[in-house]
Parts: structure tokens; sequence; C-alpha cells
């Protein structure tokens, strides 16, 4: 929950190539505050069953800036078998070796104290999308 002086962060995975929510994606979370501080790692969590993860860190006091580091290869390579993408895609070219074209998704964004930020990742092995959810 946030207070005045702190923003917070949730985000959600809808894997748009099978058109479900892509579950047991390893994300973490770092925070800075001004854009030529450093990168502080707050820790991490990954999507549930709904794609949703819950439990992101708090942002410290005086936060400006948080990155979220999606880790989909390891997602794509895990829960993706050939039988799965050719259904999914069957006109796509297959995926390369990593299982995922992107192995990883680094979104950063400008927050403002007090505001709630709902980050939704549409993903699939060629590409993906992102925006300010509510």
């Amino acid at each position: 929950m946030s207070t005045d002086t702190t923003a917070s962060v949730s985000t959600h995975i809808l894997d748009t190539s099978i058109g479900r929510p892509a579950e047991g994606v390893a994300i973490t979370l770092a925070a800075r505050a001004g854009s030529d501080a450093e990168w502080t790692a707050l820790g991490g969590s990954a999507t549930d069953a709904d794609g949703r993860c819950k439990d992101l860190p708090a942002l410290p006091e005086g936060t400006t800036h948080v990155r979220l580091d999606f880790e989909t290869e390891a997602y794509f390579s895990t829960k993706h078998s050939a039988k799965k993408q050719a259904e999914a895609q069957q006109d796509a070219p297959r995926v390369r070796d990593s299982g995922a074209f992107f192995p990883e998704v680094a979104i950063t964004f400008a927050v403002t104290p007090g505001e709630h930020y709902h980050v939704p990742l549409l993903l699939n092995p060629f590409g993906y999308s992102v925006y300010r959810g509510s």
C-alpha cells in the first residue's frame, strides 16, 4: 500500500501466443532516486497461475524510477514445448534455441510518490508490449 511519500508497483503477464496468463515468470524489481542515481535491487518474485505478481517489494521513500526485469527465456524454454509453440503459432518461424527472441524484458518507468503503477506485460516469443494499467 502506498503512502504520500512512496509509490507502489504491481504487474501481470499475458502470453499472447496462447492467450493465457504466463505462470512462473521470475521478476526482479530495482529502484533509484533520481536520473543519475545508482539502481538498488529490491528483490523479486514470480507470477502466479493467473500471471500476476502480487508480492513485489515496497519501494523506498524518494524513488523516482523503477525497473522491472522479466526473465522470459526460462519461461519460454520450460512452458512452451515445441508442440505447444507449433499449435499456438502455426505460421510463425521456429523459436531460437533460447526459447525466445527476447530472453529478458526490462521495463523502466518514472514514478510519483503516492501513486500506484500497474504495469502489464503482453508477451510472445517474438515480441512484447507494455502499458500503464489500472
